[in-house]
């Protein structure tokens, strides 16, 4: 005999409190097991591929991990020190963009030149914060690095969780299919199945699209020789995952920055937004029907929610699970609502005469 719904609501309510309590006390020292857990999700299908092809688990494993760590070394010896050094760069020369700004509106509009006016405070004040705010986010963004992935998590404990958790993970899957309770375990499977779908499309599909884009981003807008042009590609493939969203804002940073630098050579400024023009016309066309498919149901909206709530409450470690999270409840959100559907709270009391009304028609007909 099943348990009471509401034994079931108190057991599940329990285990829900006792996951936040643990992501509230425990954020920093789970996170490189997080970063692991993720990063093999990531994985699984590659492995799969692997031993398909004829490769053992742990053959493939070993592989994986080996182009990953090469990828990473790489990355970090090549990319991350521009990468820094145009952030900075970039937060250092905000005022003098800011004065360059504001002449180029004084020169067409001269009645901005009155320093009483609000438009002439705000534009001389714009630089200064920019550049205060921005270096403080910097030094807040590297100090938080720094002590929570270290180099001991970046080189040694997330490697080795990541490799061990893809090494094991379908069978750590059976193991906890296994326990599943059986009065509900194929309904359980079956909105686990839609909750790694929905993952999978996201996570897998969109994180290769964000990454696909900030490289093409990145390499792009440096051929065009726009100043910056690494550091705006990045940010604009790390927010792909908004839709439109990483085209506006950085497109509308490149482009920003190149009237600034190619003012006069409109070639150049049409080529920057060329660069965006084409992405969105490759990600539409090309990369989301292929890597994401059709809804993966997550909608943007919800998915912002979730990253600002989980990240003010429970920090960068809240944000990483924010989306695991946000997707779960998506999907037990729908089966609730198909549930109260199907309900006589939702039905009332006329559902009941349907089949006597239908009875009493087949009456008639005889």
């Amino acid at each position: 005999m099943a348990l009471p719904v509401r034994e079931q609501v108190k057991y599940w309510g329990i285990a829900a409190a006792v996951f936040l309590i643990l992501l509230w006390f425990l954020g920093n020292v789970i996170m490189p097991f997080i970063v692991g857990m993720a990063v093999a999700y990531f994985l699984d299908p590659v492995a799969d591929r692997l031993e398909r092809a004829g490769l053992s688990r742990a053959g493939a494993t070993v592989t994986i991990t080996a182009g990953a760590l090469v990828a990473f070394v790489l990355a970090a010896l090549l990319v991350l020190p521009t990468l820094i050094q145009q952030a900075i760069s970039l937060v250092n020369e905000a005022p003098a963009i800011a004065r360059q700004f504001q002449t180029f509106l004084v020169e067409r509009f001269p009645s901005l030149n009155d320093n009483g006016s609000a438009v002439s405070r705000a534009l001389a004040a714009i630089g200064d914060t920019v550049q205060s705010k921005g270096g403080e986010v910097l030094n807040g963004v590297l100090a938080s690095l720094a002590s929570v992935v270290n180099v001991v998590v970046l080189v040694v404990l997330v490697p080795v969780i990541t490799f061990y958790l893809l090494l094991d993970w379908d069978r750590m899957v059976a193991e906890v299919d296994k326990l599943l309770p059986l009065d509900h375990a194929p309904q359980v499977r079956r909105l686990a199945g839609e909750i790694d779908r929905t993952l999978a499309g996201f996570i897998r599909g969109q994180g290769t699209v964000c990454l696909i884009l900030g490289i093409y981003y990145a390499v792009a807008l440096s051929m065009v020789g726009l100043n910056y042009g690494l550091i705006v590609g990045f940010i604009a493939g790390l927010i792909s995952f908004i839709p439109y969203v990483g085209a506006l804002v950085g497109g509308g940073l490149a482009l920003g920055l190149a009237l600034f630098q190619f003012w006069g050579e409109w070639g150049f400024i049409a080529a920057t937004a060329g660069v965006f023009v084409a992405g969105q016309v490759i990600e539409g066309n090309v990369l989301t029907p292929k890597l994401v498919g059709g809804s993966v149901g997550l909608h943007p909206v919800w998915l912002i929610f979730a990253l600002s709530a989980f990240g003010s409450v429970f920090g960068f470690v809240g944000m990483m699970v924010a989306v695991p999270v946000a997707a779960a409840l998506g999907v037990l959100t729908r089966f609730a609502i198909a549930q109260y559907k199907d309900s006589r709270l939702y039905k009332g009391i006329a559902w009941l005469r349907e089949p006597e009304a239908g009875a009493d028609d087949d009456e008639d007909a005889a």
